[in-house]
């Protein structure tokens, strides 16, 4: 069960899913991770996104709600379905640490994306995480805390084609790998975009063709080389 929480006399910052109801205010203290996917339906348990089985008209204050009112109110003193309503009814809302935590997390994975899957239409090649960061930095990138870094990627993406020319592209790969080594790049093949075809040949060797972002296409290289010694055959089109 869900411990009450302890308030001490240090300044407190909380994390809350709220609703008002009749003019009054409800309040629990959440895991807004866990709260956002709780709302979403993704396997949550109720128990997991509480840090306190509680419900308080003002959690900062630490002043409980009313059972009188909530009976009134939700029709039910129970205080975890209560909690159940608020966190699906209600506001989650987050403190400004949180919020900056998220920002920089999706910061660096836009950055990652980006990386990855996106090229200077100038030269083919992808552009180094660092330039990416120094073009959100430049244009003053805004990004949202509350969407995934997946969500934001075509926003940035036009923020940032103001200072630097980028496109995304997928490369396609064909590629001939010998006998002694087509078991081992197999695994290479797979993890590193979708597999349009594969033929083993008479000789055991591998003739594949794979489709990939353009900007994950030195990381292959790097990698089938190393598995097979540099001796493979390759061909490289664009999408």
């Amino acid at each position: 069960m869900v411990q009450p929480i302890l308030f001490g006399r240090e300044k407190i910052h909380l994390n809350v899913a709220r609703i008002r109801k009749g003019g009054e205010n409800f309040e629990v203290v959440i895991n807004p991770d866990l709260a956002i996917r709780y709302r979403n339906g993704k396997g949550v348990e109720l128990s997991e996104v509480l840090n306190s089985e509680n419900v308080f008209s003002d959690a900062k204050k630490g002043l409980r709600a009313s059972e009188k009112l909530m009976n009134d109110l939700f029709g039910t003193q129970d205080e975890l379905k209560v909690a159940e309503i608020i966190l699906r009814h209600g506001e989650i809302q987050v403190t400004e640490e949180y919020r900056e935590e998220q920002r920089e997390a999706k910061r660096k994975g836009i950055i990652t994306i980006i990386a990855r899957n996106a090229v200077d239409p100038k030269t083919g090649y992808p552009h180094p995480p660092a330039r990416i960061e120094a073009a959100m930095e430049e244009v003053k990138a805004k990004i949202d805390y509350s969407r995934s870094a997946e969500e934001q990627i075509k926003d940035i993406i036009k923020q940032i084609q103001v200072v630097l020319p980028i496109k995304f592209e997928n490369a396609i790969i064909e590629v001939r790998i010998p006998t002694r080594y087509a078991v081992k790049a197999y695994g290479i093949l797979k993890s590193y975009g979708e597999m349009l075809s594969e033929e083993w040949l008479s000789d055991a060797s591998l003739s594949a063709k794979i489709r990939m972002p353009a900007g994950m296409q030195q990381q292959f290289f790097d990698a089938i080389n190393k598995a097979t010694k540099g001796e493979l055959e390759s061909k490289i089109t664009r999408e």
